[in-house]
């Protein structure tokens, strides 16, 4: 019986870990989120979550929306202060400070 509930459990847990995986894509902003960081760097993140704000660790600043779907930035973080909301495929210039962004705020 030990041999049985083995094999079980571990198909049970791949079919969860897929399913969690196929939902999450669901539920994220499909495409890319640019923005210039220290020393004039960019940095982009691909397919970011929806729904949650996303403080930023360093200087932030020239928000560039590449998703398919509406986000915001702030001026403060835990995304507090003046927003801005970006449409699919506009920024904001590029010269624009923020602290904190939400994705899928649609």
């Amino acid at each position: 019986m030990v041999r049985f509930r083995r094999p079980v459990a571990v198909g049970l847990g791949g079919a969860v870990l897929a399913l969690t995986v196929s939902m999450g894509a669901a539920f994220a902003a499909d495409g890319s989120f640019a923005w210039i960081g220290p020393k004039g760097k960019g940095y982009s993140i691909t397919d970011p979550p929806d729904g949650h704000c996303f403080d930023m660790g360093q200087e932030a600043r020239g928000a560039v929306n590449g998703t398919k779907k509406s986000l915001t930035v702030y001026t403060g973080k835990k995304c507090s202060g003046s927003a801005t909301r970006l449409a699919p495929g506009k920024s904001v210039p590029e010269k624009t400070p923020f602290a904190s962004v939400k994705f899928g705020t649609e």
